[in-house]
């Protein structure tokens, strides 16, 4: 017997997951290193303009075409036009390997609130430390597999009763922490030992000032690539998610108001991240904490705790409180996809399919693991960057990937459906779609074009545009 497909209770429900889903890890571990390392105000501008054009355009697909078929992503393109069914194959792969890592860094948010309850957090901020427990046989794969199990449960719970409900009680909560960390970091001041003195405000103007000094196409390119990628992770587009909760929303609900609810409250949370985040790294490391990558939140972080003297401690918590919050919701909101697509390919209950996908997702991440020890490497990648498992996993998954299905899906709807299509379902209950003429432009025109032309940078053709 066939499962009854599962809904949101309403509009809010809808929005607070979706929303859920958007805010984890993209927002507040890969938007604030990324901003960092690409100059701050600059990343910041390109990011916001591409969430008004791109993103909109982007989340608007996925969410009408999810609630028009009813049906996950992996269906939804054959019931689009039966030869273009291959792109839902292409989005399965997406989560399917992001599923492969997400548990693990949430294993290492864990690890960090762990030794910020149980100790003053002093070791943390010591050199070699994320490495050493990073490269370590059991500990990350403990602290990985309580992740995991949370994870899964949650999903197991279903749409209503697990993730809907999840997403009420912890989103609240969390951006409020997001917001009183944030406006903590602009009250921060840092003397350092030759008399130069920062604070908070400065890391702020450093943070929302662009500055386009020494700046080349090329370079321009690799920025845009940067902010896009951050798109894809913090819209949830791209990779099947958007679809797969378009399916679940009931047919009375303002799909227009809903998703531009969700770029408001993604947009939001990313900025607060940035704010939160960046002035704290500037005013006790300077400008070369910020240069420190994705190791920002692991290795700068603890050292800025760490300078914050007596209060450094119960701030650690909070913040990796809301981390593993944030990196919770992203979890769930893959691995419910993952979940909904095996349900209705091979017609078994979520019980049995949140068992597997969970094997396969503790399979995958006990070597993701081991990449960081026993099945170490290093592989250049097409981009210029060099990188070990995880780092490969990400590559095919969000730089090659996303624009690649963005660029596919945007040919389809432009050109082989028609944006009428998309529109029709917008206004299915008779609300003004007020952007669909920017919509209709973006999706034939633009969309395409950007998305090659970001795709080639990532397959390492940069060189072509410099």
């Amino acid at each position: 017997m066939k499962e009854k497909k599962s809904s949101f209770s309403g509009s809010v429900g809808f929005v607070l997951a979706a929303a859920g889903s958007a805010v984890g890890v993209g927002n507040i571990w890969r938007f604030p290193y990324l901003c960092a390392k690409d100059g701050g105000g600059l990343f910041l501008l390109v990011y916001l303009v591409l969430v008004l054009t791109f993103g909109f355009v982007l989340l608007t697909t996925d969410v009408a075409i999810g609630r028009k078929t009813k049906k996950n992503a992996l269906q939804a393109f054959g019931d689009l036009h039966p030869k273009w069914n291959f792109i839902g194959k292409l989005t399965f792969l997406v989560p399917t390997l992001i599923m492969t890592y997400y548990s693990v860094i949430g294993g290492w948010i864990a690890k960090y609130l762990f030794i910020y309850i149980v100790s003053d957090g002093k070791d943390a901020a010591t050199d070699g430390y994320f490495t050493s427990f990073i490269t370590s046989d059991i500990a990350p794969i403990v602290f990985m597999l309580i992740f995991l199990a949370l994870t899964a449960w949650i999903v197991f719970r279903g749409v209503e009763k697990g993730i809907e409900k999840f997403s009420r009680i912890i989103m609240p909560g969390l951006i409020l922490l997001i917001l009183i960390i944030a406006i903590f970091s602009l009250t921060l001041s840092y003397k350092d030992a030759d008399g130069t003195v920062r604070t908070g405000l400065q890391g702020l103007g450093v943070y929302i000032k662009p500055d386009f000094s020494g700046l080349t196409v090329k370079r321009f390119l690799e920025i845009l690539l940067d902010a896009m990628s951050q798109l894809f992770f913090s819209l949830s587009v791209s990779m099947g998610i958007m679809i797969t909760y378009g399916s679940y929303v009931k047919d009375d609900v303002d799909l227009n108001k809903a998703t531009n609810q969700i770029e408001i409250f993604d947009t939001g949370v990313a900025f607060l991240a940035g704010m939160m985040i960046i002035p704290a790294v500037f005013v006790f490391l300077g400008t070369d904490g910020m240069a420190s990558g994705p190791s920002l939140i692991f290795i700068s972080l603890p050292r800025v705790f760490e300078a914050m003297g007596p209060i450094g401690r119960p701030v650690a918590v909070a913040f990796f409180i809301m981390m593993g919050f944030a990196a919770l919701t992203s979890c769930v909101s893959v691995m419910e996809t993952l979940v909904a697509n095996c349900m209705e390919l091979f017609h078994k209950s979520r019980k049995e399919m949140c068992g597997m996908v969970g094997i396969y997702s503790l399979i995958t991440a006990v070597l993701i693991c081991l990449g960081y020890n026993k099945l170490y490497f290093e592989l250049k990648l097409p981009n210029g960057s060099v990188g070990q498992l995880l780092d490969v996993m990400d590559y095919i998954s969000n730089s090659f990937l996303m624009p690649f299905i963005s660029l596919l899906t945007s040919i389809l709807i432009g050109w082989v459906i028609g944006p009428d299509w998309i529109v029709g379902e917008v206004e299915r209950n008779g609300e003004h779609f007020k952007r669909k003429q920017l919509y209709r432009f973006m999706i034939r025109y633009v969309v395409p074009v950007i998305m090659l032309v970001l795709f080639l940078v990532s397959a390492g053709f940069g060189n072509l545009f410099s």
